[in-house]
């Protein structure tokens, strides 16, 4: 009898070509297949909460795996990240109910971009944050990031890829923080369209620049003209910091 697990886990990004597997690159998600077949002696596949792209990083991030093995769910995290590069980890296993799976059955993701706010370079951040030497004004920028929060129209903050039946979606919160020199964005939402957190991203340091006013904001939405909303901010500075599903599930991250 198969059982459906649930894996929460956590990586640095700046290895891998993004979380889903690529043919001649190394990704998160073939390191896990690896892995799990390794563990469960079969071949396997796992499927994760979305398509983190090229140097995004995960602090929480959730994945599952269909197996027959009887393996208990406690020894599972353990022996997976022992098998798993130093840059993935798996910090816990559940068993789940068949009708689980990351993608369609959570409820709310979210992201932080993070900024490191100095004058000169900060190696210690230089792999997770972007590099940002101009004064960054928190109030204008929180003003500028409440816009965003609702449901609304977002193509005018994705990138195409893959087709979507909806742009619309759900912003819950867009926050903007210091601390010390470093400043963030912190996202959440029903869901995200391609490259959206890190548009938003973009557009606020543009904000920041002068080049958009924050007032502009809901006009750039519902205009729906990607050209008119700032640029793609770089990958490595974005994380995913959260995924939420039912309690149902009994997922704890």
């Amino acid at each position: 009898m198969s059982r459906n697990i649930a894996l929460s886990l956590s990586y640095d990004g700046t290895a891998y070509h993004g979380w889903q597997t690529q043919a001649n690159a190394a990704s998160v998600q073939s390191s896990l297949n690896a892995a799990v077949s390794s563990l469960f002696c079969e071949p396997l596949k796992v499927v994760g909460c979305g398509r983190t792209d090229t140097g995004v990083h995960a602090k929480k991030y959730v994945a599952s795996v269909r197996t027959g093995s009887d393996i208990p769910v406690s020894r599972i995290a353990y022996a997976l990240s022992s098998l798993l590069p130093k840059d993935i980890s798996v910090k816990n296993a559940f068993v789940v109910p068949d009708d689980f799976h990351p993608v369609h059955s959570c409820i709310e993701k979210e992201y932080t971009y993070y900024i490191s706010n100095t004058q000169m370079r900060d190696p210690f951040w230089e792999r997770y944050a972007l590099h940002y030497r101009y004064p960054l004004d928190t109030e204008l920028l929180s003003l500028a990031a409440s816009h965003f929060v609702g449901t609304h129209d977002f193509a005018a903050v994705r990138s195409l890829g893959t087709p979507v039946k909806s742009t619309v979606r759900t912003i819950y919160k867009c926050n903007v923080a210091r601390c010390g020199d470093v400043v963030s964005f912190t996202v959440s939402a029903d869901g995200f369209l391609y490259n959206m957190a890190r548009t938003i991203a973009g557009t606020l340091l543009d904000v920041a620049a002068g080049k958009i006013r924050a007032g502009d904001i809901p006009e750039i939405l519902e205009s729906g003209d990607r050209g008119r909303a700032g640029p793609t901010a770089p990958a490595h500075a974005l994380h995913m910091t959260n995924v939420i599903y039912p309690e149902r599930f009994g997922i704890q991250i």
